[in-house]
């Protein structure tokens, strides 16, 4: 597979850099960016630890090309952070300890990011539905939800 010159902009940071073509966004978030809080789970688009925003939009980075997103604003678990402080799910996150091995946790906290910046207040199955397709296997679905809860109250 050939090589390419890939220019992209990840947290507001540009950067060149050359992958092969067929090289997966999730690779290069790491291994060239030293992103490491997206995960890599399944590698089949089903658990959602590899969840980013592109252009605002939640993504799952393990199967989509880094080559077709270098016009795109690409916003990592690491990115969501401004002037040193958490964003708000973050932040709650933090505060109800909403992660036990903390695998998903960077997915789901990009996933609700998502939510919340189109709407301060989300019905419970807008909500629901945005989680579909995560896996948290530890079980912190009651902190996590918790967590939401907290958010929708600051928002309120």
């Amino acid at each position: 597979m050939a090589k390419i010159e890939c220019d992209l902009n990840i947290n507001g940071i540009s950067k060149k850099v050359t992958i092969h073509e067929d090289k997966p966004l999730i690779y290069v978030l790491r291994d060239e960016f030293g992103l490491t809080g997206t995960k890599l789970g399944c590698g089949l688009e089903q658990c959602g630890s590899c969840a980013i925003l592109i252009d605002g939009k939640k993504k799952l980075s393990c199967n989509i090309l880094a080559k077709e997103y270098q016009k795109s604003e690409i916003i990592t678990i690491e990115g969501l952070k401004t002037d040193n402080y958490l964003n708000i799910v973050q932040d709650a996150f933090k505060k109800y300890n909403a992660a036990q091995c903390g695998y998903c946790t960077s997915g789901i906290i990009i996933t609700l990011t998502s939510v919340f910046n189109k709407n301060s207040n989300p019905t419970k199955d807008e909500i629901n539905s945005s989680l579909e397709g995560h896996l948290c296997r530890c079980g912190s679905h009651k902190s996590i939800f918790q967590a939401i809860e907290s958010i929708k109250n600051e928002l309120a």
